[in-house]
Parts: structure tokens; C-alpha cells; sequence
């Protein structure tokens, strides 16, 4: 989430597919698709590009204010998307709950760049992190979505590069947008 890069480890090539399915499909479901310029398995670093609307450089003209809100919903959007990993990884490919651990690892880098990056309080932070694993946990607990999950992974696993425009493409025809 941050420089010093969180990592959740993979245990193969389908979970790594998952995972990035999950990202896109968090990323889809919370309208901000356009955030994301390409997806890639064959990444070796992190496996999303983002596109410039996500970048945003501060300004004299632009107020602080503007500066502050716009990194708060960066980082909420980020941390849909790790969530979202976890949980298309877990409760679709696994079919298991999240492990504990892995979500309490989250929550606490999550609170670390949320004051350092966003300068929020701890409640606040906990509140956002709240809100999004149960929005996040009941997305990819929707037996009806599931199957969309796994078709997407696989599409993924197969072009293994999408473009932010072939993403929505893929997630149309699965109507998952």
C-alpha cells in the first residue's frame, strides 16, 4: 500500500489470477475503473498500472483541501483493493474465510499509511477499514457473483495483459459492469 510495498504472498499462478481479478472487480464495483491503466500476471512488480487520474499532482490553484480529499479516496481505493484480493483469493478460489491474520495485517498497515499519507486518526481509519471488509466480504460472498469472479480470473490467466479499456471490455461481457 505504501513505498516499503505490502505484499500478501502468492501460493501459484491462480491465486496470482484471482487476486488480480479481485483488484479489477473492487476497483469495478466502486465505479473507478478509469483509475487503472493496465492489469498484468506477468508483472514483476506490482501487477496494476495506474493511469494519471489517480496521480494527482498538487497545485497553487488547487486548495489543500482538494489535495487532502483526493489522497483520503486514493487510499480508501487502494485498500478496496487489497481487500478485494484477499477475499476474491479466499472466498471464491478457496472457498474459506479470510484468515484472521491476514486481515489483522492488513487493518495495521492500513492505519500506518493512513496517518502517514492521509494524516487520519485512528478511528477513522478503523471506521474505513470496517466498512470497506464488509462491503468487500459481501461482494465476493454474492453466490451469483462468484462464477463471474472465476471466469474472469481465467480470462486473465489467459491474456495475461488487459488495458484499462480491454478490462471494462471483459468485465461487460461477464456483466460485471
Amino acid at each position: 500500500m505504501n513505498e516499503k510495498e505490502f505484499t500478501l504472498p502468492y501460493s501459484n499462478e491462480d491465486d496470482r489470477a484471482f487476486g488480480l481479478a479481485g483488484m479489477a472487480i473492487g476497483m469495478a464495483s466502486l465505479d473507478a475503473l478509469d483509475r487503472l491503466s493496465s492489469v498484468s500476471l506477468d508483472s514483476d512488480g506490482p501487477m496494476v498500472t495506474f493511469s494519471h487520474s489517480y496521480y494527482f499532482s498538487g497545485s497553487p490553484s488547487i486548495s489543500p483541501k482538494t489535495v487532502w480529499e483526493n489522497l483520503v479516496s486514493n487510499f480508501q481505493l487502494t485498500s478496496a483493493m487489497v481487500l478485494s484480493n484477499v477475499m476474491a483469493r479466499s472466498i471464491v478460489r478457496q472457498r474459506q474465510a479470510v484468515p484472521e491474520a491476514v486481515l489483522d495485517a492488513i487493518r495495521t498497515e492500513m492505519e500506518e499509511e493512513g496517518r502517514d499519507e492521509c494524516a487520519l486518526e485512528t478511528d477513522e481509519i478503523d471506521d474505513m477499514f470496517d466498512r470497506t471488509l464488509s462491503y468487500t466480504r459481501r461482494l465476493f460472498s454474492n453466490p451469483r457473483l462468484q462464477p463471474a469472479v472465476e471466469q474472469f480470473a481465467r480470462v486473465l490467466a489467459m491474456k495475461r495483459t488487459l488495458s484499462g479499456r480491454e478490462l471494462g471490455d471483459e468485465l461487460r461481457l461477464l456483466q460485471l459492469l
